[in-house]
């Protein structure tokens, strides 16, 4: 069979998941297929693929928007449980930065934050303070935006110098004693779709249990990054930012945390389909961990470009340990398997039950990078 043949259209698949018959498989499932079937074989036996990521970020913002209080009041200052929030032309929009994300997963686990504002007064609205407890149910509308959820791979972090070193991916123990890797590797999104190419503005993905959209290119988005022969990507390249409705994440789905030197960070599994509309697409969803390779970098240097110490093949890091500069090292992962696994099952069963939209993207993440460094 000839990557040209047997091709597929967003149409067959979408009547195939109406009429029920949707052929769906995590990516490792289909791995397990091809290795046991064959490429060709598999890709008849599979319609769509899907991925999943549970990594944790701090490239993350919300929104609330809030109705109307009485008398009204015109907001110009607030904060929520004493952090400030930004307010949007003295409506009742407020935006909040990773440094809330404590208290959005309280709101979301069925608690209350206390809110305090300070109003500009006006004859329409002479209110000048408003201090409320507000539940979810007492919020109109809001939304979780996720800067960066879904990146194309990730790196390998070590550091070279003595003692702990606190990085963004978790303390290491150096020199070149611990490290750890950001992506997970074959079953990834990034490492399953190459490029995110059937992925862009509007593009439905699975976040937290809710549908969330693809708003477009994420920061840091780097499409032009050296790739392998079959065009996976060899270092952090394409990335994509996805925005969620509060009200529908599931409780519980936000795992918050506190990185050393670096603030709060967010845990929070992305799941993906990749449709499978012919064989190319197929060939590069199959990869399996022997072919895929992340850059090994040294964040004990203070600086913005960190020295590459190489690439290491993720059957190493998969492994728990790899070998650097004739030395073992101890490899651990910066993220969460289990919570991928089973966001990466939630989807197949969405997929297969029509609970869950497959759409090809009218327009691409696009090839300008998004990282585009502050003068030295």
């Amino acid at each position: 069979m000839s990557d040209l043949g047997s091709t597929r259209c967003e149409g067959q698949l979408i009547e195939r998941q109406q009429s029920g018959l949707l052929q769906v498989r995590t990516a490792e499932q289909f791995r397990a297929l091809v290795a046991e079937q064959g490429l060709a074989q598999a890709y008849e036996a599979t319609d769509v693929v899907v991925a999943a990521d549970a990594g944790f970020t701090n490239q993350v913002s919300w929104q609330l928007s809030l109705g109307p209080s009485d008398p009204p009041i015109r907001l110009r200052q607030a904060q929520l449980d004493g952090l400030e929030a930004l307010c949007g032309s003295g409506s009742g929009e407020l935006l909040l930065s990773a440094a809330s994300l404590p208290s959005l997963a309280a709101l979301l686990a069925g608690g209350s934050i206390e809110l305090s504002a300070i109003g500009e007064v006006t004859p329409l609205q002479p209110r000048r303070e408003l201090n409320a407890s507000l539940s979810l149910d007492q919020i109109g509308g809001g939304r979780l935006l996720l800067h960066r959820a879904i990146v194309e791979n990730g790196i390998v972090g070590i550091s070279s110098s003595a003692g702990l070193t606190a990085t963004h991916l978790g303390p290491l123990v150096g020199p070149l004693v611990s490290c750890l890797y950001a992506c997970g590797g074959p079953g990834s999104i990034g490492l399953t779709m190459p490029g995110l190419g059937l992925l862009g503005p509007g593009s439905p993905v699975l976040v937290g249990g809710a549908i969330g959209w693809v708003v477009g290119p994420g920061s840091g988005h780097q499409p032009e990054v050296p790739r392998s022969a079959l065009g996976h990507a060899l270092a952090p390249g394409a990335s994509a930012a996805v925005s969620v409705d509060l009200h529908q994440l599931q409780s519980g789905s936000l795992r918050i945390c506190r990185f050393e030197g670096h603030g709060a960070a967010l845990l929070l599994p992305v799941a993906a389909a990749v449709p499978l509309l012919n064989l190319s697409i197929a060939r590069q969803a199959a990869a399996g961990a022997e072919l895929l390779e992340a850059p090994v970098l040294d964040l004990g240097i203070p600086r913005r470009l960190k020295p590459c110490l190489g690439r290491v093949r993720y059957t190493e890091l998969l492994s728990g340990q790899l070998t650097l500069q004739g030395r073992p090292i101890t490899c651990s992962p910066a993220h969460s398997p289990r919570l991928a696994a089973a966001a990466a099952e939630e989807l197949v069963c969405r997929l297969r039950e029509g609970r869950f939209p497959l759409r090809l993207p009218w327009q691409s993440l696009g090839s300008r990078s998004t990282l585009v460094p502050l003068a030295d």
